[in-house]
């Protein structure tokens, strides 16, 4: 009985490691941002509006100055971040936002493993999420700011 007992406990130890660090972003949707701290996309107090662009996209560059507009206009009912498709990380992705002339904040990770949605294969893609999480729309294609105000 003993060595039952033995088992199942070194068993139950076993399967208790911390995974934390492995589950940033998923487990309490908390999401690193480029500029410094987290976002919440699964509990903010307003709208999230989460782009995804990237350097070479002709669409994004066009649709940037609109979401830059949307961001100062809205700013006490909406957030809006950028992801870079690419994956770019630290100076190279702090490049590419001058370059392109991004004033919103960028997130460092791509939160779509939250929601459960596939990855993304047309750009620009734009997410609009509600206070509470919930993904209330998915925006194929450049926006701009009268689109975006339409669904607000």
């Amino acid at each position: 009985m003993f060595k039952k007992v033995c088992l199942v406990m070194c068993f139950l130890v076993g399967c208790s490691g911390d995974n934390s660090e492995s589950m940033v972003g998923l487990a309490d949707s908390q999401y690193p941002l480029l500029e410094g701290g987290t976002i919440d996309v699964k509990a903010h107090d307003k709208l999230l509006i989460i782009n995804y662009w990237a350097i070479w996209c002709a669409p994004c560059r066009k649709e940037i100055p609109e979401l830059n507009e949307l961001a100062t206009h809205y700013t006490d009912k909406l957030t809006v971040v950028g992801v870079n498709f690419d994956g770019s990380q630290d100076d190279v992705l702090r490049s590419e936002i001058t370059k392109l002339g991004i004033k919103f904040p960028s997130l460092i990770q791509d939160p779509r493993e939250t929601w459960g949605l596939e990855p993304v294969s047309i750009l620009p893609e734009t997410l609009i999420i509600s206070g509470d999480g919930k993904v209330l729309h998915r925006l194929i294609g450049p926006q701009t700011l009268a689109s975006i105000e339409k669904l607000l």
